[in-house]
């Protein structure tokens, strides 16, 4: 196996990766703690009943065309302000998942992965990238 192709490989688990734990905590938001129950939550944090919908979105599409390998790169950028979102929401609860309420280690390894995935590509069996020149720049945005 070459190089290039271990990087692609690793490129793509930690897609992936980010991808699957991105839907299934969109659908923990749906199913266990439901729509309501999670804008509640979000209100209770001070933040708009929006924010809720938009988080909810952002980790069932992101999460989705991650995993598929839809636009990773875009996505997985996109996805940096809700992450973020995550380690101030925990950032309080100290640094340890297992923590009551969860620490900030975690959501902090997600927004380490998003970025990597920001930076380096959606890596292997990605279904659709955008059109790159020097590495971030897409064509259409050259001048």
């Amino acid at each position: 196996m070459t190089q290039q192709n271990e990087l692609t490989y690793g490129a793509f688990l930690i897609r992936v990766t980010l991808g699957v734990v991105l839907l299934a905590h969109g659908l923990l938001k749906v199913l266990v703690f439901t729509i309501p129950g999670t804008i509640g939550y979000f209100e209770s944090l001070g933040l708009p009943a929006m924010a809720a919908y938009l988080v909810i979105f952002g980790e069932l599409a992101g999460g989705t065309a991650l995993i598929l390998g839809l636009y990773a790169r875009f996505v997985a950028a996109l996805s940096l302000p809700i992450l973020i979102g995550s380690v101030w929401v925990h950032a309080a609860n100290g640094w340890l998942f297992s923590a009551p309420n969860g620490g900030w280690e975690f959501p902090l390894v997600l927004v380490a992965m998003a970025l990597a995935v920001t930076l380096q590509g959606g890596g292997a069996f990605a279904l659709r990238k955008l059109p790159v020149v020097d590495g971030f720049v897409p064509t259409a945005l050259k001048a």
